[in-house]
């Protein structure tokens, strides 16, 4: 059982995630990802990470994002994407209708994303770079394979 709240919770309070590649949950679970334009969804979802280790070594390897473009989902849920705090920084991710995180995904080197698509529960965001990476909104873990 757990008690608490997770330090990406506690970051997201303030629209904080850490500034590495990475699959982000408010639960405390964190994916690598790796930006993969061969795939046919342009991201690679690699191993789980520990984020407290990660701030524990790197603490202050934070990015403060902010929204750009926001999709309303049926349902109330949003498709949110934007910048970090860094020109190159940019994330995507699904929020709660205050603004609550569902996960998000960070990218130091993909820029800002500024467009968002939905195709029956497939989100498709692109960056002002031109990537565009594809995600099973309902399970963008899962949605790359993994059981």
């Amino acid at each position: 059982m757990r008690h608490g709240r997770s330090t990406i919770e506690r970051l997201w309070q303030e629209y904080g995630l850490p500034a590495a590649d990475g699959l982000y949950f408010p639960d405390g679970r964190a994916f690598e990802v790796l930006v993969a334009p061969e795939e046919p969804t342009g991201l690679r979802v690699g191993g789980a990470f520990d984020v407290d280790r990660l701030l524990s070594e790197e603490p202050d390897l934070i990015s403060h994002v902010d929204g750009l473009t926001a999709l309303e989902l049926p349902g109330g849920d949003i498709l949110w994407a934007g910048e970090g705090s860094h020109g190159s920084d940019g994330f995507f991710g699904r929020v709660t209708p205050g603004r609550g995180l569902v996960w998000a995904v960070f990218l130091e080197e993909a820029n800002p994303f500024g467009t968002i698509e939905l195709s029956a529960r497939a989100g498709t965001f692109t960056s002002t770079l031109g990537v565009s990476i594809t995600i099973d909104i309902d399970d963008p873990v899962r949605g790359e394979g993994r059981p």
